[in-house]
């Protein structure tokens, strides 16, 4: 989905922007489809997985910026050429984005746009359109005929959980399905992952997990939920370096007394360690790793509802 919250804040910072986003995929690929990143000419946010994919992607979304181009559709077998084996393909929608753009998307809940070729809108995207917008029917990220159409999402806050494991999943169950949220999962391998992943909910997989931080949103959410300390140490130190709006860790007072020692050796000050919550959830619920998400998804959705009275108050 297009999420026009992150998008209208990197205009706002980068002034103008390209997004390369999953439109089709083939057999055995690294990301689904509609996962995106947001590209300028000094950093990037997002992740369309596939490493050596993603760095070409990064640069032709690049050389569109310079180049004055706004739309391509590119398609991208996942072997040799690229240093893959996943044995798949993926097709990519890249697009530049301004100011100007943005404003013909404010009143939508979908984008359907050409991207190749000069077929007319094909009955099947019209048909999806017509139901968003006037039925709230979910829309499906859905490439047809050089047609591509995608749900659009205004203001909708990155949570990245961290950990796959038995507390992880309770998250995971209990907080999707709720809009206001777009979840990303993270862990080290696909085994760790249950078989079915929620709809909406984006998987990323790395060896090091703590390398994936400086891809997260800077308004990103952030639940520490690992098997491991060191991880769980690791991923504070580097989000600590990192822009984020919220961080909690799973533990004790006894695990976050070590760890606030070990940032501080790490270089960080107080302030700074003080913006990581520790423990998480409600105590008073109980250890169970549902109680433990149910706590969290209350404070969750309380800060949500503050947030969104804030600015209604400030409109």
């Amino acid at each position: 989905m297009l999420d026009l919250g992150t998008l209208t804040d990197t205009l706002d910072t980068h002034g103008r922007v390209a997004r390369v986003v999953v439109a089709d995929i083939a057999g055995s690929v690294p990301r689904e489809v509609g996962a995106s990143m947001l590209v300028w000419p000094e950093g990037q946010i997002g992740t369309i997985g596939g490493g050596t994919l993603e760095f070409e992607a990064t640069k032709a979304a690049r050389d569109m910026l310079t180049s004055g181009s706004f739309a391509q559709l590119s398609r991208h077998p996942l072997g040799p050429s690229l240093g893959q084996c996943c044995g798949g393909a993926v097709t990519l929608v890249s697009e530049v984005f301004t100011a100007e753009t943005l404003r013909s998307l404010t009143d939508q809940n979908s984008f359907a746009r050409r991207v190749s070729g000069h077929a007319p809108m094909p009955l099947a995207i019209k048909r999806s359109q017509a139901l968003a917008r006037n039925q709230g029917q979910q829309v499906n990220a859905t490439l047809q005929d050089g047609w591509f159409i995608e749900p659009l999402v205004s203001g909708a806050v990155p949570l990245w959980i961290w950990g796959a494991g038995h507390v992880g999943r309770a998250m995971v169950q209990t907080l999707t399905g709720l809009s206001e949220l777009d979840i990303s999962w993270i862990d080290t391998s696909e085994a760790r992952f249950p078989d079915e992943i929620p709809t909406g909910v984006t998987r990323l997989m790395a060896d090091n997990p703590a390398q994936l931080v400086p891809y997260a949103p800077p308004n990103a959410q952030h639940l520490i939920l690992t098997y491991s300390h060191a991880l769980d140490l690791e991923l504070c130190h580097q989000l600590l370096g990192h822009s984020f709006a919220f961080t909690g860790l799973i533990g004790s007072k006894t695990k976050w007394a070590r760890f606030r020692h070990r940032l501080t050796e790490l270089g960080h000050t107080a302030d700074q360690i003080s913006r990581i919550t520790c423990p998480i959830g409600d105590p008073t619920l109980g250890k169970q790793p549902q109680a433990i998400a149910i706590g969290v998804a209350q404070a969750l959705l309380h800060d949500l509802k503050n947030n969104k009275a804030r600015k209604d108050r400030t409109a």
